[in-house]
C-alpha cells in the first residue's frame, strides 16, 4: 500500500478520489420513450440461480443451510418457470457454474422455455476477495464452463453479489460481453465507461428496491421479512413509474427466495398485472442491451 492509499479518505487529493470515481463511469443512457416497435415500456426480469453456492462461496458446509438452497433447485425454479409460462415471458437466468453442475435438470428446463442464460460467477465467489489474476482466472474459466454447459456463449454478466472491482469491466472486454447487469448508476441502460472513454459496453442497471433478497432475507432471525404482499405493492409502484415514464423496469429474482408459497403468489399477480397494461415489451436482458447499443450507433453524437 502507498503512503497516498493510506491516508484518510478527507486527506485525499482530488486527483484521487476523482480517478476512482471515474475507473468505471455511467456513459450515455437510452433515453425513456424509446422502444422498438412503439413499446410503452420495457419489463426484463432476471432470476439469479444460486441455490447452494451461496453458502458455499462463505465456506459454509452445514446441511441445514445447503437444504436453504436446494429448495431452489427442488421447488423455487418449477415454480418461477410456470410463473413465467403463464404470460410467455422471456427472462435472463443468471447461473454460478456450481449451480449448472448441481442441477443440471433445471438448466434444461430453462432452456426448453427459450430463457437466456448469463455469467454469474464461479462459485458465487466475491469478487472483491480475490486477487486481480484470481478473478481473471476463474472469469475465464466460467466462461469457458457455461458455454460447455448450455451450448451457446454467454453474452452478458451479472457479478456474484453484485460485487464489481476494478478489473471486472477490463474482463467483461475481453470476454466480448455485450452487457453488464450489476452497478446502480441509472434505472435507464447506459454505456460503461472506462476512465472516461466509452467500451461500448452496456449496464442493464440493477437495484435492491427491484430484488427479492433484502425483502426476504434468507436468515430471517436477525433480519426482517416483509409481507409478500407489501412487497408486491413496492414492485407495482415501481412499473407504473416505469410505465407513466415509459423507461425500463427490471426485477432480480432467486428461486429459493421467491419460490416459496406466499412469494411466488405475488410473482404470478405481479406478471398478470403487468401483461394486463398494454405496449408492455418483455424482453431478455440480452434484448435490452442490444436495443440501447443500436440505438447509440445510431446517435447523431456519434
Amino acid at each position: 500500500m502507498s503512503q497516498l492509499d493510506e491516508k484518510f479518505p478527507w486527506e485525499w487529493p482530488e486527483s484521487q478520489w476523482r480517478r476512482i470515481v471515474d475507473e468505471v463511469g455511467a456513459g450515455e443512457g437510452l433515453p425513456a420513450k424509446n422502444w422498438p416497435q412503439g413499446f410503452t415500456v420495457a419489463v426484463a426480469i432476471s432470476v439469479d440461480v444460486d441455490n447452494e453456492t451461496l453458502p458455499l462461496s462463505r465456506g459454509v458446509t452445514n446441511p441445514g443451510v445447503l437444504s436453504q438452497g436446494q429448495y431452489g433447485a427442488r421447488v423455487g425454479l418449477p415454480r418461477v418457470l410456470e410463473a413465467l409460462r403463464r404470460h410467455s415471458v422471456p427472462a435472463t437466468f443468471f447461473y454460478p457454474v456450481v449451480s449448472t453442475k448441481l442441477d443440471p435438470a433445471g438448466v434444461a428446463a430453462v432452456q426448453a422455455d427459450g430463457h437466456e442464460i448469463g455469467l454469474h460467477g464461479w462459485i458465487h465467489e466475491r469478487c472483491g476477495e480475490l486477487t486481480a489474476q484470481q478473478e481473471r482466472e476463474l472469469a475465464l474459466r466460467s466462461a469457458e464452463a457455461l458455454e460447455k454447459a448450455v451450448g451457446i456463449r454467454p453474452v452478458g454478466l451479472r457479478t456474484p453479489y453484485w460485487d464489481f472491482t476494478t478489473q471486472t469491466l477490463p474482463l467483461i472486454r475481453e470476454l466480448g460481453l455485450a452487457y453488464d447487469s450489476s452497478l446502480m448508476a441509472d434505472e435507464q441502460p447506459y454505456e460503461l465507461t472506462h476512465r472516461e472513454e466509452p467500451t461500448g459496453v452496456t449496464e442493464v442497471p440493477v437495484s435492491w428496491v427491484r430484488d427479492d433478497a433484502p425483502y426476504f432475507p434468507d436468515d430471517a432471525l436477525t433480519k426482517q421479512a416483509l409481507p409478500p404482499r407489501e412487497v408486491l405493492r413496492i414492485w407495482q409502484d415501481e412499473f407504473d413509474a416505469a410505465y407513466a415514464e415509459g423507461g425500463l423496469f427490471n426485477l432480480a429474482l432467486h428461486p429459493h427466495v421467491i419460490g416459496h408459497r406466499s412469494r411466488i403468489k405475488i410473482l404470478r399477480e405481479l406478471l398478470e398485472y403487468v401483461a394486463s397494461r398494454p405496449g408492455v415489451w418483455f424482453a431478455t436482458h440480452a434484448d435490452v442491451a442490444q436495443h440501447a447499443a443500436e440505438r447509440r450507433t445510431c446517435s447523431p453524437k456519434r
